[in-house]
């Protein structure tokens, strides 16, 4: 008698533990699958003896599912309860384990969204999506970048890379990954083969431009191994380090330093091309640059050069070929990016005309 009372006893106060406090303490160390499990046996054999106890009151087991819910719940309605003396008996031990245990549940589904939401923001959960624009590298540029895409009003994800603890920016749409960029499992993270574009800053927390371009280089080596057909644009701190990225097949360089630099003179000598180039990177004052495809009806680029400047459009470029005014008169291929300067709603009107 005096072992069975040790059992049972509590420490502090010698009171004994209750028979209770000991199975919600197995529950919650239970593993989550078991106790999913149990509980959702739990519920349907209620249902369905509850149905075969008092098959007057709960006429099939779907009555007996909505008692055994509001039950386990607490809600109580009362429109249906047991009259019997094994029905009551059954909705008591329901009383006291059933609660308890969806008690349990309840608080295991919660600390599962709450780690899962823990994981998203500190960048631990994989990304899963397709055709989202990949930022490398956490800087006021990236922010930027950031605000830009979402001027552009781009439909898709954007995903970023860092080695912060937790997530830089709480945006709808904008996932985070910690880790390496330069390591293939955070690249793989990132689903990089899905992505539309990359966009790899310089890090600037580097202070040796050389070093900086160096580790540029060796992440641009990682991304166009593992994904050549994703459209990749790097930042480059030093002009002439770009042509030791030519084996990595990066579509664009960015040169930091000598852009702003060039800007600035311009600016000085005259201020007409400095204020153009700042107006055409920007969406936020003025006409922008925008791209479009070749209409059906359009031949040469004069027949589009034309088109375009009567419906309030200028037609610049093909892609990167600022050349089209020397070859007006040269069919337009089909795979052909038309590159055109004019407002956004001028350019929402010329779409929608196709």
């Amino acid at each position: 008698m005096l072992y069975t009372y040790s059992i049972y006893t509590e420490a502090r106060g010698g009171w004994p533990i209750p028979l209770l406090r000991q199975f919600l303490l197995n529950l919650v160390r239970m593993n989550n699958v078991m106790l999913f499990s149990f509980t959702f046996v739990l519920i349907a054999i209620s249902s369905f003896l509850m149905w075969f106890l008092e098959p007057d009151v709960f006429t099939d087991p779907f009555v007996g599912l909505w008692w055994t819910m509001t039950t386990l719940t607490t809600v109580g309605y009362g429109d249906v309860s047991p009259t019997t003396v094994f029905g009551r008996l059954y909705a008591m031990f329901l009383f006291i384990v059933g609660i308890g245990l969806i008690g349990v549940v309840i608080g295991k589904v919660i600390d599962i969204l709450t780690g899962f939401s823990r994981r998203r923001e500190e960048g631990r959960l994989q990304y899963k999506g397709k055709d989202h624009i990949l930022l490398i590298g956490w800087s006021r540029k990236t922010d930027f970048a950031l605000k830009e895409i979402k001027e552009f009003e781009y439909p898709g994800d954007v995903v970023i890379i860092d080695q912060l603890p937790k997530s830089p920016v709480d945006l709808e749409n904008v996932h985070y990954i910690q880790g390496d960029p330069a390591n293939d499992e955070t690249l793989l993270k990132a689903n990089l083969s899905e992505a539309r574009a990359v966009i790899l800053f310089a890090d600037p927390l580097i202070e040796d431009l050389s070093l900086i371009d160096g580790k540029t280089l060796l992440i641009a080596t990682s991304i166009e191994r593992m994904a050549p057909q994703v459209h990749t644009t790097v930042e480059v701190m030093v002009e002439h380090h770009i042509r030791n990225f030519k084996h990595v097949r990066v579509n664009h360089f960015l040169v930091s330093g000598e852009m702003i630099s060039s800007l600035a003179v311009r600016s000085a000598l005259s201020e007409g091309h400095s204020s153009i180039v700042a107006q055409l990177v920007s969406r936020k004052h003025g006409d922008d640059l925008f791209e479009m495809k070749r209409r059906p009806g359009w031949r040469t680029y004069r027949d589009a050069f034309h088109a375009l400047l009567d419906e309030g459009a200028t037609l610049i470029a093909d892609g990167g070929d600022l050349g089209i005014n020397r070859k007006l008169d040269e069919e337009i291929p089909p795979e052909a990016k038309l590159q055109i300067i004019c407002s956004k709603e001028k350019y929402a009107e010329i779409v929608s005309k196709r």
